[in-house]
C-alpha cells in the first residue's frame, strides 16, 4: 500500500535511544535526568511514573523510552504558578493545546479560581484545606462528592484516599479504570474469581507460544517488547491479533543490545500477525476453539474442564452451532488464519495470552475477554508454569489502586474488614462509576470533584458533555504535578493543589518515606524518590489527603454527616501523614496479602501477593472456573441504531466506517509529548485519520486531504470532529483510527461496554466527509 507517511522497518533501535536523550536534554534537568534514568526501577530507586509492566531488577538500564519521557516530563526546569496564572486567564488557557498545556512546567504553588476575574490566584494550604472542609461539610448528602482516581497514586494514598471518602460517607470511587480495563476486571472475576492476571513475568520464559490481543506494546508498554524479544528469540511462537500493522510487533531492535542499535538487525517478534475487523476478536477466538472442539479433540484438556471448570458442555453447544460464515464476516479473518492460529494455540504445552484496551473498549468487551478465557479453559492453560491470563494494565499503579479499594462496587469482604479494624459502620451501596460520576455532575445531582491525580477532562468521552459536567461542579479540586485540559473546566469555585512526583524526595516528620505500587504481576514494589521537588510548596499526595481528611472530620462547622464521623476524629490523619509506615499497617490490617508490610517491601524485588486462580483456587460462586456459553453479537457496531438517518445525511449513509482512538507513540495516556508518532510514519501533526486505501479511493478522498468525522448515535446528538488529514494505512477496510483526546468528543456518554460501562472507543460508528476546513499548523513549543 503506497503511502507518503512511512513507517520505520523496525521499532526500538537507534532512534529510541536518540529520542530518549532529546527528551532529557529538553527536561531543562539533564544532569539529575540522567542520574533518575540509572534510578528508575531499581531496588533503591523508584517506580517508573508510566506503564505497569513488571520489572526483572537486573542490569543498569531498567527504562525504556516512554518511561524516559515520563521522567523527563515530570522532572523540568520550568514552572508554573503565581506569576503564570496572573498572565493567562481561564479562558486564553482553553484555547491553547494538551501539549502546550503540560509543556509549561510543574505547578510550583496552590492555587484558588476566581470566577470574577477568571484567573487562578494564590491561596495558602491551610486556606485550600478550609475551603474543602467546609464546603463537605455543607453537603446534604455525602453522595453528593466524586472522588476520582488517577492509576499513578501510590497504594499509600490510595488507601488513605478510599478511606476518607468512606468514613465521609459514599463509594463515589470513579477511576481511570473505568475508562480501559474494567471489563477485564468484570470478565475474569466472573469467570475465574479474581480481577487480575494468573502469570508472573517469569511465565513468559517458560511460554511455548503467547498471544497478544488488541495491544501495541511497542508505544504503551515499550518494556514488554524485551519480554517478547526474549521469547522470541528463545523459540516462543507470538501470535498477534491487532487491528492495524505496528512495526514494533513485526520487528524490534532493542536499545540495549549492542548489534541491533547499531546496525539494520532487528528480532522478528511475531510468528503469526492477523488483522482483524474492530470488535472481531470474540469471532476469532470463538473460531479457535471451534476448530479444536471439532478437529483436535485430543488437545482439549478433558481432566481440567472435568475437575476445574462448569458449563462446558454449553458452551461446547454454543460453539458448535457458531457457523463459520459468522465467524469469518465479524472477525474478518479467513477460516485458514484462524486455524493458523488455533494449531500454535493447540499445539503448544503452555500458552499466555495478554490483551489490553484493543479488547475492554467495545460493548460486548467482557464477552471478548471471557472468550478469550474459555480458550485457556478448553486447553488447561492456567495455572502452571508458562501458561495463563496477563491484561496489561496502563498507569503504573492502577492494580494497585483497586486492591487498595479505590473501587464503586466494593466486595463486602473488603468493607467488613475495615468495618471491624475501625469499630464503625461504611457505606455499603454500589457508588458511581466514572461516567455515573459525569451524570451525576452534569445533572448537579453531584456538587463536589475532587480528583487525585489524572486528567479526567481529556480521558472521558463526550467531551462537551464531560466538560460541561466538570464545569457544574460546585467546587472542582484537583491534585496535580502539571497544568492540563480539567484545570480550565471551571465555573464556580475550583483548587489547583501541587504535588510531589514520582521522582522527588519525599521528606516527613519521621524522615524520608517509602511508598509503594502494584505492578500488573501483583508484585509489590517501593519506591523512593530522591530529586528535590519542583517547589517548597509542592506536598505530597498522602500529605494532602490527610490534611483534607483532618480538615473535614475536624471542622468547626461539621454537619455529621454520617455515623462514622466518630470513627473518622479516632483516626490521627496527621501522623498517617507524618509516617507512610503506618498507613502500611493500616493495610496490613485491613487487606489481605500484606502481612509484614513494611518488612517485606524491604526485599530487593518486593514481594508476590499471590493468584488464587493461578493456583486453580476458584472464588466463585460454585468454586469452579466458568466457560461463558455467550453467543456471538449480532453486530459488533455499538450504536448504529434505525434512527442513524436523524443524524447523517442519505450521502453519508453510504458508507458507514467503525473508527477506533488510539495513542500516538509521543503520548502516554493524555500526556502528550510531542507532536509526532515514529512509529507510524507521522511528523508534527496529530489531527490525523488512518484509512485503508481502498476505502479512502471509494470516498475520492487523496492522502493528506482533510475531512470531517461525525459519529452516529441513537440520541439525536451531533458529534462531529473537523479537519483530520487522511493517511493511508495497513488497517482492514471499514475500519479507521485516530488519536485521542481529539477523538473523544464523538464517543457518547451512554455508548458503554455491556457490564463493564467502560465507553467504547475503540468501536465508533462514524460517517466521513471531505472537510471545508482549512490546514491549521501546530506551533512547535
Amino acid at each position: 500500500m503506497s503511502s507518503h507517511h512511512q513507517k520505520p522497518t523496525k521499532a526500538g533501535g537507534f532512534p529510541s535511544l536518540q529520542a530518549t536523550f532529546t527528551h532529557v536534554l529538553r527536561s531543562q534537568h539533564t544532569k539529575q535526568n540522567l542520574k533518575n534514568l540509572l534510578r528508575v526501577n531499581q531496588t533503591d530507586g523508584f517506580d517508573c511514573p508510566g506503564c505497569a509492566w513488571g520489572d526483572n531488577k537486573q542490569g543498569a538500564f531498567q527504562f525504556c523510552e516512554n518511561g524516559a519521557k515520563a521522567v523527563a516530563w515530570e522532572s523540568t526546569g520550568k514552572g508554573v504558578g503565581r506569576d503564570f496564572f496572573a498572565q493567562h486567564s481561564v479562558r486564553q488557557l482553553t484555547k491553547q493545546t494538551d501539549y502546550w498545556l503540560e509543556y509549561q512546567g510543574r505547578l510550583t504553588e496552590p492555587m484558588r479560581f476566581n470566577a470574577i476575574t477568571d484567573h487562578y490566584e494564590p491561596v495558602s494550604w491551610s486556606e485550600a484545606f478550609s475551603i474543602i472542609a467546609t464546603k463537605l461539610n455543607s453537603l446534604s448528602s455525602p453522595d453528593q462528592v466524586e472522588f476520582y482516581t488517577s492509576g499513578r497514586a501510590s497504594n499509600e494514598a490510595s488507601y488513605l484516599y478510599q478511606l476518607f471518602g468512606r468514613l465521609y460517607g459514599t463509594n463515589n470511587f470513579p477511576d481511570c479504570s473505568n475508562m480501559c480495563h474494567e471489563a477485564s476486571g468484570v470478565a475474569l472475576i466472573s469467570a475465574i474469581g479474581i480481577g487480575k492476571g494468573t502469570v508472573v513475568l517469569e511465565d513468559f520464559d517458560a511460554a511455548e507460544a503467547i498471544f497478544v490481543f488488541g495491544q501495541n506494546p511497542g508505544t504503551n508498554h515499550p518494556r514488554m517488547m524485551n519480554t517478547l524479544r526474549k521469547a522470541a528469540k528463545q523459540g516462543g511462537k507470538i501470535v498477534t491479533f491487532n487491528n492495524l500493522k505496528e512495526v514494533a510487533l513485526e520487528k524490534f531492535a532493542s536499545p540495549q543490545s549492542p548489534i541491533e542499535l547499531l546496525t539494520p538487525a532487528a528480532t522478528t517478534i511475531s510468528h503469526l500477525y492477523l488483522t482483524p475487523k474492530l470488535g472481531g476478536d470474540m469471532a476469532a477466538a470463538r473460531g479457535m476453539a471451534k476448530f479444536i472442539i471439532e478437529q483436535r479433540p485430543d488437545k482439549i484438556d478433558h481432566e481440567f474442564i472435568q475437575q476445574h471448570s462448569a458449563f462446558f458442555e454449553d458452551y461446547q453447544h454454543s460453539v458448535t452451532h457458531t457457523s463459520w460464515d459468522k465467524i469469518e464476516q465479524q472477525s474478518g479473518l479467513t477460516k485458514a488464519e484462524i486455524i493458523q492460529a488455533a494449531t500454535v494455540f493447540s499445539d503448544s504445552k503452555t500458552v499466555i495470552s495478554c490483551w489490553a484496551m484493543g479488547l475492554t473498549q467495545h460493548k460486548h468487551s467482557v464477552d471478548i475477554i471471557r472468550e478469550v478465557v474459555n480458550l485457556h479453559l478448553l486447553c488447561g492453560q492456567i495455572g502452571k508454569k508458562g501458561a495463563g491470563l496477563c491484561p496489561v494494565r496502563g498507569h503504573s499503579n492502577v492494580q494497585g489502586n483497586r486492591t487498595m479499594g479505590i473501587n464503586e462496587k466494593p466486595s463486602a469482604a473488603f468493607i467488613t474488614r475495615l468495618e471491624q479494624h475501625l469499630s464503625t459502620s461504611l457505606p455499603r451501596q454500589a457508588g458511581h462509576n466514572v461516567v455515573e460520576a459525569l451524570k451525576a455532575l452534569h445533572s448537579k445531582q453531584s456538587k463536589v470533584l475532587i480528583c487525585l491525580g489524572g486528567n479526567l477532562a481529556a480521558a472521558a468521552p463526550d467531551t462537551d458533555f464531560t466538560y460541561q459536567a466538570m464545569r457544574n461542579a460546585e467546587l472542582n479540586v484537583q491534585i496535580s504535578t502539571k497544568l492540563n485540559r480539567s484545570h480550565l473546566q471551571v465555573t464556580h469555585d475550583a483548587l489547583i493543589l501541587p504535588c510531589l512526583g514520582r521522582t522527588e524526595l519525599d521528606k516527613q516528620q519521621s524522615g524520608i518515606q517509602k511508598i509503594t505500587v502494584e505492578d500488573t504481576f501483583s508484585m509489590v514494589h517501593a519506591s523512593t524518590g530522591m530529586t528535590e521537588p519542583a517547589s517548597e510548596q509542592c506536598l505530597s499526595e498522602i500529605d494532602i489527603v490527610a490534611q483534607m481528611a483532618h480538615a473535614t472530620f475536624n471542622h468547626s462547622g461539621s454537619t455529621q454527616l454520617n455515623s462514622t464521623n466518630h470513627a473518622a476524629n479516632k483516626l490521627d490523619w496527621l501522623a498517617l501523614r507524618d509516617d507512610y509506615a503506618l498507613i502500611r499497617q493500616l493495610i496490613e490490617n485491613t487487606i489481605d496479602g500484606f502481612n509484614d508490610f513494611n518488612q517485606r517491601i524491604e526485599q530487593p524485588a518486593g514481594f508476590y501477593l499471590g493468584n488464587s486462580a493461578a493456583e486453580l483456587i476458584w472464588n466463585t460462586t460454585n468454586q469452579l472456573a466458568q466457560f461463558n456459553p455467550s453467543q456471538l453479537p449480532n453486530s459488533v457496531i455499538a450504536d448504529c441504531s434505525s434512527n442513524a438517518q436523524t443524524t447523517a445525511s442519505s450521502a453519508e449513509q453510504q458508507a458507514i466506517f467503525l473508527l477506533q482512538s488510539l495513542r500516538s507513540h509521543d503520548q502516554y495516556n493524555t500526556t502528550i509529548y510531542g507532536m509526532d508518532d515514529r512509529y507510524r510514519g507521522i511528523k508534527g501533526k496529530r489531527n490525523v485519520l488512518f484509512m485503508n486505501q481502498q476505502d479512502a479511493v471509494q470516498l475520492n478522498l487523496l492522502e493528506d486531504q482533510l475531512v470531517d468525522i461525525q459519529s452516529i448515535a441513537n440520541d439525536n446528538i451531533v458529534r462531529k470532529v473537523c479537519g483530520f488529514s487522511v493517511v493511508y494505512y495497513d488497517i482492514p477496510r471499514g475500519n479507521i483510527a485516530a488519536y485521542y483526546p481529539e477523538t473523544n468528543p464523538l464517543v457518547s456518554i451512554n455508548s458503554v461496554g455491556i457490564g463493564s460501562y467502560t465507553p467504547t472507543s475503540k468501536s465508533i460508528p462514524v460517517v466521513i466527509t471531505a472537510s471545508t476546513k482549512q490546514v491549521i499548523s501546530v506551533a512547535q513549543v
